[in-house]
């Protein structure tokens, strides 16, 4: 069985990729290591700031795939937009060197 108490109340802390958890009311001093911040695309432990490898922050460029979904799923329903993303992608594609 685990070190913690049933039925009772735990605050969860991070530090860096390290997660902890202490008793509701108890000093901080007496938290104990629960675990570690795995990345949920890789599985590995994650890095506190970690990165992509062009630089950015890992949470940016998800936010970013995450709303170039969201545009292209809008685009099936508006031809508007579906006009604009077609002449987006014909555009990289010209300026796209090999």
């Amino acid at each position: 069985m685990g070190t913690l108490k049933p039925g009772a109340t735990y605050i969860y802390e991070r530090v860096g990729n390290e997660v902890y958890a202490r008793e509701f009311g108890a000093d901080p001093a007496d938290r104990k290591l629960m675990g570690y911040a795995y990345d949920p695309v890789t599985g590995h432990k994650m890095e506190y700031d970690a990165r992509t490898p062009d630089g950015r922050p890992l949470f940016d460029h998800l936010m970013d795939s995450k709303m170039w979904g969201e545009i292209r799923r809008a685009a099936q329903t508006n031809p508007t937009l579906q006009d604009a993303l077609d002449r987006a992608i014909m555009i990289y594609k010209l300026t796209k060197t090999k």
